[in-house]
């Protein structure tokens, strides 16, 4: 496929940088990327269409190349080629590791992450929109082709943010991907916004999670052509929650739709609770869209709260759901139909963490920083005792151990406090509280 550029040619950028054309990677709508070359090292260069290489575009790179990125998990634009208004011009990103797949190939079955790296992916791909937007940005198009993960850690790569912009400006013309769109969007009443990025955002999730769209049931299982009316309204004037708990109109269809049928009951109820807030309540009132940290407390929780089914031929991820343990129901693995009782958890204001063997704390199950990353305790057993078990200190800070009696232990870095009902550790101000 021939593109713009001829393999071998050399651009400079405005930074002095004297980059080599390499090869053609795709195109898009707007234009070409390749594959470039600097110091031995590669890079991306998209390279704009004429039509598309505006002054608007323009002044919206140098505004993303000065401000930088919100964080690693952006391949933000950091050097620009540019000659003059009138030709094409282009600019330079990371480039994308091969190893990093989209979600229409995990959908496609040619990735299939764990429910631990998948609730790991979107914990941090929320996080990076929310870094964005502390920024005072909106996104305006997220959607499949602007997401990348690694189906083995959950790292993930957001791209094409060309078209990032001031909340609330509308200095660019892309409004976002069809299906994504808000529906003050597609019905025309409103611009791209944060608040509109929330919704495209739980349109993504809820595709990660139930592998279908959260608007396709019944009313589009009858659509015999998805012109533009009908897409405006399902989408836009009449859309309405597949799982909506007030309207049944648009349940999935059983033999047509049963991805979402099935992935639903898997996870727990503040899952469901929050994609239901977001296709009821937050279709019609954008400032009652859930916001990026509530995602992140429940992804948070959905990674430290998950058993593995204990029936050897088995061996599934199952989420443990805190409404059943209120109402003392047992779990169900949903693959073999087993029943299983929770493991004890230690509790930390609102996060919870279910004491498995290897199971972690990370820095936010205590201190509540957003910070999935820094592991601060792990679950260890005794080697005198493998009958008995401890979180092991794995932070800079001694912790200590009230035992149910009230005397107090040291627990230096490296050592471990025991697992038992109605202990608790002391880590500086925060408590946690084994149950």
């Amino acid at each position: 496929m021939d593109g713009q550029l001829k393999a071998g040619t050399f651009l400079v950028s405005e930074s002095g940088n004297k980059y080599k054309i390499v090869s053609l990677l795709g195109a898009g709508g707007q234009g070409e990327v390749y594959d470039v070359e600097l110091n031995k090292k590669h890079y991306a260069l998209k390279w704009y269409f004429k039509h598309m290489a505006t002054r608007e575009q323009k002044s919206i790179l140098d505004n993303l190349v000065a401000k930088g990125a919100p964080d690693t998990s952006f391949l933000w634009p950091q050097d620009l080629i540019f000659n003059k208004f009138g030709e094409s011009f282009g600019y330079i990103m990371p480039l994308r590791p091969k190893n990093y797949k989209s979600i229409v190939d995990m959908m496609k079955r040619r990735a299939e992450p764990s429910f631990y790296t998948l609730c790991r992916a979107a914990y941090n791909l929320t996080k990076g929109y929310e870094k964005l937007h502390s920024m005072g940005y909106s996104y305006r198009d997220i959607s499949f082709g602007n997401l990348f993960f690694d189906p083995d850690t959950g790292d993930v790569l957001i791209c094409d943010n060309d078209n990032v912009s001031a909340n609330g400006k509308d200095d660019s013309s892309v409004y976002g991907t069809p299906r994504f769109m808000a529906p003050e969007i597609v019905n025309g009443k409103a611009k791209p916004s944060r608040n509109t990025d929330l919704y495209s955002l739980a349109v993504l999730l809820f595709y990660m999670f139930m592998m279908g769209h959260p608007l396709e049931g019944k009313l589009e299982a009858d659509i015999k052509c998805m012109d533009i009316h009908a897409m405006n309204r399902l989408y836009g004037t009449n859309p309405v929650f597949i799982f909506d708990p007030k309207n049944t109109t648009n349940r999935p269809v059983k033999g047509y739709q049963d991805n979402v049928l099935i992935y639903w009951d898997i996870y727990p109820e503040v899952i469901r609770e929050l994609f239901t807030i977001s296709f009821t309540d937050g279709l019609a009132s954008p400032n009652k869209r859930v916001t990026e940290k509530k995602w992140m407390d429940a992804f948070a929780n959905l990674m430290t709260g998950i058993m593995i089914c204990p029936n050897t031929n088995c061996g599934a991820e199952i989420f443990i759901d805190e409404k059943k343990i209120e109402k003392g129901e047992d779990h169900v693995c949903w693959n073999c139909g087993r029943h299983m009782q929770h493991p004890f958890s230690i509790v930390v204001g609102k996060n919870r963490v279910f004491l498995r063997r290897d199971a972690k704390l990370y820095s936010h199950t205590i201190y509540a920083d957003y910070d999935m990353d820094t592991i601060v305790g792990e679950v260890v057993q005794n080697p005198s005792n493998p009958n008995l078990w401890g979180i092991r200190n794995e932070s800079k800070e001694n912790w200590t151990y009230i035992r149910a009696d009230g005397q107090q232990i040291p627990v230096a870095v490296g050592r471990s406090a025991a697992i038992a009902k109605d202990a608790k550790i002391g880590f500086g101000q925060y408590v946690g509280e084994f149950k």
